[in-house]
């Protein structure tokens, strides 16, 4: 009886663009449930991820040409589906300029639109560098802005531009938002409270990962940097601290380092790893993190008190939250290494929380829930 009430409730939904394998996963997970579900996406640029219809843009002009007579061959395909969702204002690889005719296309020509709150954007940015409700983030520590490059093109790029009109606009006249971190749906909720949501990302999470109850001999840390962004995540500053802590104990701790790798090897590399430094500036634990985490990999990062309780999570508390300095993370990681002990039980419980609160069929329950909602019928 129950899959005979899911077929007959089955959706049609269209998820365009990619943020580090949010709508590939979350797809699998609403394919579980029997929805018909195609992702549009360029694969979030090096790091590839899978999709159904590939959008990437090659260099250029004339790769900026190319995409946009595709993507108008592909209009007719992208029409009549229960729901259409945009991981960002910037949902293909072309100006904010050319984006305004084609969000008024696919809203029109589709049931229910959604957008994501999942990164960068308008909100983020200007919330961050205004009102600061976050107590720091990638734009603000404490009451002061942050002046790193990144922070301040970022800035620049998307207030008083054309991407800040097509974000609002966005917001404005899509059904529903749904946002993924704490610090997201805090810019949004204010702004939209009706329509603002915030569901945790989807994680695929496979058996439970073998931990031995042995104090290991020393840890080993695994910290990957993403490509010109360093200084605004933070990671600079992570390894920093672990090098510093490394010369200090050299027999407690191993540091492995990677650069720009794609998704797929970057989760090879970093198996066998106790713990994973990431996210400096984050209130809460990201796709990458999490990815970790449910290999029963420690994060030393992003755990605040809101992380936990927007979940509603009263007991697990696997994550090692640091502050956004150089000796938060130095005495956090010396606290780790001086205590190797406590690995076990915060890798057991890393997997534990990613299985509770992330696994992808249960969010995917979630956003079905929340297309529903958008609509008697759906």
């Amino acid at each position: 009886m129950e899959q005979i009430e899911r077929t007959i409730k089955r959706m049609k939904i269209l998820l365009l663009g990619e943020y580090s394998n949010v709508h590939n996963t979350l797809a699998r997970g609403l394919r579980e449930l029997g929805h018909t579900v195609t992702v549009v996406s360029n694969g979030d640029f090096w790091k590839n991820y899978p999709r159904d219809i590939n959008v990437s843009r090659r260099p250029g002009k004339i790769g900026g040409m190319l995409l946009m007579a595709k993507i108008y061959a592909l209009l007719p395909r992208l029409r009549g589906y229960d729901v259409v969702q945009f991981i960002n204002p910037l949902f293909f690889e072309l100006k904010a300029e050319h984006l305004f005719p084609l969000f008024r296309y696919l809203k029109k020509h589709n049931r229910k639109a959604v957008l994501c709150g999942f990164g960068m954007d308008y909100y983020w940015a200007h919330t961050c560098s205004t009102t600061m409700p976050l107590r720091y983030s990638d734009f603000n520590i404490g009451g002061e802005l942050r002046r790193n490059k990144e922070a301040i093109a970022e800035r620049e790029d998307w207030t008083g531009t054309d991407k800040e009109q097509l974000n609002r606009l966005m917001a404005e006249q899509c059904d529903g938002i749904v946002t993924g971190l704490y610090e997201y749906w805090r810019c949004y909720q204010p702004c939209f409270p009706e329509k603002t949501t915030f569901i945790p990302f989807p994680i695929i999470v496979g058996e439970a990962p073998v931990i031995a109850d042995e104090t290991p001999e020393k840890l080993n840390l695994f910290i990957g940097i993403s490509k010109d962004r360093s200084a605004y995540k933070g990671t600079d500053i992570m390894l920093q601290a672990a090098e510093t802590v490394k010369r200090q104990y050299p027999d407690k701790l191993n540091l492995q380092i990677v650069t720009g790798l794609p998704f797929d090897e970057y989760v090879r590399t970093m198996l066998g790893s106790d713990a994973i430094m990431d996210q400096l500036y984050s209130y809460t634990p990201s796709m990458n993190p999490l990815e970790a985490m449910a290999h029963g990999i420690i994060c030393i990062g992003g755990g605040e008190p809101e992380n936990y309780e927007i979940i509603h999570e009263p007991t697990l508390r696997p994550i090692i939250n640091v502050l956004p300095t150089y000796e938060s993370c130095v005495a956090e990681l010396t606290g780790l290494v001086n205590h190797l002990e406590i690995i076990p039980r915060l890798r057991r419980q890393s997997y534990a929380y990613v299985r509770k609160h992330h696994d992808h069929i249960k969010v995917a329950g979630q956003y079905e829930a929340f297309y529903r909602s958008l609509q008697d019928g759906l």
